[in-house]
């Protein structure tokens, strides 16, 4: 703006006088709607030295000046500089003081003035309107002696703005029986009735008046037409009306845009996107937004980054997307930076804002940063406390969320899900049920969130009544037709070893996902049912869409090495890469140098662990040493054994229990007491076995040469007694 100002002092009025007033014209009208008042100041200035101020089109220009920048003082001198009553001048203020809500202003302006015109009527009924003083601006509109299109289009335009659809539809009807002919913008507000109250016939029946009436070009009248088209879901029509259009604005393009990516498409869409002459934030927004919701968080920043350079301010709700993606993705360098730009714009106290950077620091690990966020927002919500509890229960800081939680002054379901998830990470299972009762008990219903936390806490501890229950409720709330509550309940099923009951969930879930299968397939090979994995996996392929994933074929691996179906295992094992495009782990190895050792083809499992492209886990060396000692092939076992004591010399005892037992078997008790003997040098200990069994919805553990249970006299009893039952029926 400062470069057309100097623009205008390089002009000579005395050679140019009419391109002078023009310029400084057209620069009043710009410094109106976007320019600074310090800008209109020094424009003000520069036109009273060249003695241009006082004309009057000049003058009223510098009138709408002052007024849209508030500037009360500015525009009464003007004012007073007229001589006596003008209607332009009025109808100046009349409108300023309907934008800024001043309607008493505004009565007392209309009802003092000497003369009026259709100006006058019509800004009365669209202020009015706009402030939703439906009944009052209808009042003017039938005192109104001068019933042109224009105070039309604003009642009809008014009633629309307020939700009144039907009493628009009714007033254009009246129209259409009048003299007046609507103009193109009393067919937008029509086509908008229509479409929000979905009678797309009637929109159909307008949209030939507009074409009648001539209005087939206009821009307005094509968005409108996109619009309706879509909402009626016909995207081929509003393709046809978008391509005939010979002059297209922003809100074509978004219209078109936003029918890309209903669609899913885009590919198109950012097509579409690049093709667009001007964009808004909302045609931005809608493309960073849904990059993000289809998992392409780093296209979805890149774009961000270009959006600012370009110099498009973001909004709100497009910030709050962003920093979801550097979530997801746990960029913190990024995000800080991000952070830093927010907190110069002043736009951190916004609670979606402030959420969204709490939950960014926690899932990057920081929760005293993202403390510091919440601490800082000073009208916190729900929201707020939500993604703090839920931040320190991510970290497993469950004393900072237990006391968060029982501060927080009101809780959702989110609130108890985040402090119950936070428990389940943490393997506190009994607080899990104990949470859940008291979440019950508050009044809370449980949400499908609710019950994979459940789920979990039931398959960990083996608690086949509470997975029962639990599943009576999901059938109660009717969640058995949401994908994730019955893979749960399959898994949960098959860890408490009811594999039955596993198998007829599975079956009867109307959609199964890639995580299902693999779970019911999971279940299956670790239950012993090992055949039936395979055949169900086979199954899989042919009749389900589902893609085997890693964890898929580990168990199919898995029921393969237990099975015996050593060759087919082998087929799967190397057309991993080549049919699923899968990269085998460690694991994966492991489980086909297990699957050799236990058919006895150590050398073919010794020659395999040899050519991994991958380091040997120490249970592929473990499978082979304990396959060894089973069939007394002390050679390689102890050249097997050499190579996993030096992966677990530090940290295991399992590679020495191994060597040891072999070497028991054999009767070389000598080298079984040096095995030992080193053992206990090194302070190693097999980790001992623990049992547990639930009673009356307790669970109680039990471990190897555990002597801490208070009532272990007469659990020993109860044992023995069974142990002398057991002989006598021997």
């Amino acid at each position: 703006m400062i470069a057309s100002l100097r623009s205008l002092l390089s002009l000579q009025p005395a050679v140019s006088f009419t391109a002078y007033v023009d310029k400084s014209l057209s620069l009043l009208k710009k410094l109106s709607t976007h320019g600074s008042l310090m800008e209109g100041a020094m424009l003000h200035g520069h036109l009273i030295k060249m003695g241009l101020s006082s004309e009057r089109y000049v003058t009223i220009k510098l009138l709408i000046l002052y007024l849209k920048h508030r500037r009360l003082r500015e525009s009464e001198h003007i004012r007073e500089a007229f001589d006596g009553f003008d209607l332009v001048v009025h109808n100046c203020f009349i409108n300023a003081n309907m934008e800024w809500g001043n309607l008493n202003e505004a009565r007392r302006l209309f009802d003092e003035m000497l003369d009026r015109n259709e100006i006058t009527w019509s800004t009365m009924i669209s202020g009015l309107m706009r402030w939703g003083k439906v009944k009052e601006s209808l009042w003017y509109f039938g005192k109104n002696p001068f019933p042109s299109v224009v105070s039309w289009t604003a009642g009809i335009t008014g009633l629309v703005q307020n939700g009144l659809n039907f009493e628009a539809l009714d007033l254009f009807r009246k129209l259409l029986r009048s003299c007046v002919k609507p103009n193109s913008m009393t067919f937008t507000s029509v086509f908008k009735a229509c479409i929000e109250m979905g009678n797309f016939r009637l929109g159909m029946s307008v949209s030939g008046l507009a074409v009648k009436a001539g209005f087939q070009h206009s821009v307005s009248i094509s968005n409108s037409l996109i619009t309706l088209f879509l909402r009626m879901g016909k995207p081929s029509l509003a393709k046809d009306v978008f391509d005939r259009m010979k002059e297209r604005d922003t809100v074509t393009w978004t219209a078109i845009l936003d029918m890309y990516i209903d669609a899913g498409d885009l590919v198109g869409a950012r097509s579409i996107f690049e093709n667009m002459l001007t964009r808004n934030e909302v045609s931005w927004s809608v493309m960073i937004s849904r990059y993000i919701q289809n998992g392409h968080h780093e296209e979805a920043l890149m774009l961000f980054s270009r959006m600012v350079r370009e110099g498009t301010k973001p909004s709100i709700s497009c910030l709050s997307s962003v920093i979801c993606a550097l979530s997801d993705l746990k960029a913190l360098h990024t995000g800080t930076n991000l952070h830093a730009h927010i907190l110069k714009v002043g736009m951190e106290t916004y609670v979606f804002i402030g959420s969204a950077l709490i939950d960014l620091y926690c899932k990057c690990g920081n929760t005293r940063e993202g403390q510091l966020v919440f601490d800082s927002i000073p009208s916190k919500n729900v929201v707020c406390w939500n993604s703090m509890i839920s931040g320190y229960s991510l970290n497993g800081q469950m004393v900072e969320a237990e006391k968060m939680f029982q501060n927080a002054p009101a809780r959702d379901n989110i609130t108890w899900n985040g402090i119950i998830s936070g428990y389940v990470e943490i393997g506190q299972f009994d607080e899990v049920f104990e949470c859940v009762n008291e979440m019950l008990l508050s009044g809370e219903v449980l949400s499908k969130s609710t019950f994979s936390s459940l789920l979990c806490a039931c398959s960990s501890t083996a608690s086949l009544e509470k997975g029962r229950n639990f599943h009576a409720k999901a059938v109660k709330l009717a969640f058995m037709g949401d994908v994730y509550v019955g893979t749960g309940l399959t898994d949960m099923y098959a860890k408490c070893g009811d594999v039955i009951s596993s198998r007829k969930v599975f079956d009867r879930m109307t959609d199964q996902n890639d995580f299902s299968w693999t779970v019911i397939i999971q279940g299956l090979a670790e239950n012993g049912f090992a055949e039936e994995a395979i055949e169900l996996f086979e199954e899989m392929e042919t009749t389900s869409s589902a893609t085997p994933n890693e964890l898929m074929l580990l168990s199919v691996l898995f029921a393969c090495s237990h099975s015996g179906m050593v060759d087919k295992g082998l087929t799967i094992f190397y057309s991993m890469e080549t049919v699923y495009g899968i990269k085998p782990s460690g694991r994966h190895c492991t489980c086909v140098v297990d699957m050799l050792s236990r058919s006895g083809r150590l050398s073919e499992a010794e020659a395999f662990i040899d050519s991994m492209h991958v380091t040997p886990e120490s249970n592929a060396w473990a499978a082979l040493l304990s396959a060894c000692t089973k069939l007394g092939n002390e050679k390689l076992a102890e050249k097997t054994a050499k190579k996993l004591l030096v992966l677990t010399e530090r940290n295991s005892a399992a590679g020495h229990v191994l060597l040891s037992n072999m070497y028991a078997s054999l009767g070389k008790w000598t080298e079984v007491l040096k095995m030992r003997k080193v053992m206990k040098e090194k302070g190693l200990k097999k980790t001992g076995g623990c049992s547990w069994v639930e009673v009356k919805s307790i669970v109680y553990s039990f471990y190897s040469e555990d002597g801490s249970n208070s009532q272990l006299p007469e659990i020993s009893q109860v044992l023995e007694l069974l142990r002398t039952e057991m002989l006598i029926v021997e």
